[in-house]
């Protein structure tokens, strides 16, 4: 396994947001977490990423375990996480925030990555010298990825990447999870839209208020009456 996670449990102060979750992500595959708002989706991320910490059980990525790990050495060891409403740096420009994103990376490294990630998003590379608190949400969504892959990482973690987005651009996003998966980098999705992340998963979790409710492969939890019901609007 890529990623195990074992008997996590989280607290906000005396609130027991995440209650003995454990799984794992494979390498090579999509795993998507879904649930309703405050069911701990992100909480989960941040504490895998090292930016919370739990009180029991651990974090294993690629064979180590990275419980308590400060979050840039996580980085560095391959794991990127694009937070929940983008967070790119606003008052830099485009390049600017992929050569931040770079900074795990050797020196000359660097101009090949963001040639690359150009080559990924066009867009991108037509608004290099815009101030990226000017671009529209997608595009910022667009920069916050492309930053993330700035690291190279083997797991990328995604933190309600449409959310916001047009229907038309939260179709681009998932197209672009899709190509970045199959170039090679697997992907940890956490996502509001439930039905779009099963169609691209291999497999999902669904938690509940702080609990894995449901564990299976995604196109059986698309077909499962209580997720229907719950979480896909049926």
């Amino acid at each position: 396994m890529l990623l195990e996670i074992n008997d996590l449990n989280v607290y906000y102060g005396a609130i027991h947001a995440i209650q003995g979750v454990s799984f794992n992500v494979r390498e090579g595959e999509i795993l998507t977490l879904i649930g309703a708002n405050g069911a701990g989706k992100s909480t989960i991320l941040k504490t895998i990423s090292g930016i919370l910490h739990s009180r029991t059980g651990s974090v294993n990525f690629n064979g180590e375990d990275i419980s308590g790990t400060a979050p840039y050495k996580i980085t560095r060891k391959g794991l990127s996480y694009v937070p929940e409403g983008r967070m790119v740096f606003s008052q830099l420009t485009v390049q600017e925030n992929l050569e931040m994103g770079g900074y795990v990376r050797n020196q000359s490294e660097i101009a090949p990555a963001i040639d690359n990630v150009y080559v990924r998003f066009p867009r991108l590379k037509e608004r290099r010298n815009q101030i990226a608190g000017t671009l529209s949400g997608g595009e910022q969504q667009m920069l916050a990825i492309g930053r993330a892959l700035m690291s190279d990482p083997k797991l990328l973690m995604l933190d309600e990447p449409s959310m916001g987005l047009a229907p038309i651009l939260v179709s681009q996003i998932f197209d672009i999870i899709k190509e970045l998966n199959e170039s090679g980098v697997t992907i940890l999705l956490v996502e509001q839209n439930a039905r779009m992340a099963l169609k691209i998963a291999n497999r999902g979790y669904v938690l509940e208020t702080g609990r894995i409710k449901f564990s299976d492969e995604a196109h059986n939890l698309l077909d499962n009456p209580e997720v229907i019901k719950a979480y896909l609007g049926g």
